[in-house]
């Protein structure tokens, strides 16, 4: 669907960096969430970096995932754009 991410990467201080299948990209902020329920686990940088797509959506093994209306409603801009 448009809405698919189709990369992902971990970046410094809670963030991660998304391309969207529509040609979109950004930065999405994770460290609103890290004290609450089942995202509490992603404080542990090195499973935070185990961050991936599972049908089209940002996840992590334990099940996490960020709702794809909240990652395009919540993600900047990035500039400039970061390289694959």
């Amino acid at each position: 669907m448009y809405w698919d991410v189709k990369v992902v990467k971990p970046l410094p201080d809670y963030c991660i960096y998304v391309e969207i299948e529509d040609g979109r990209q950004g930065i999405f902020d994770l460290k609103p969430y890290l004290d609450h329920g089942v995202f509490r686990e992603l404080r542990n940088p090195a499973y935070f970096n185990r961050v991936g797509i599972v049908l089209g959506a940002v996840t992590w093994p334990n099940e996490q995932d960020i709702a794809p209306e909240t990652l395009l409603a919540e993600m900047r801009p990035a500039t400039p754009p970061i390289s694959k």
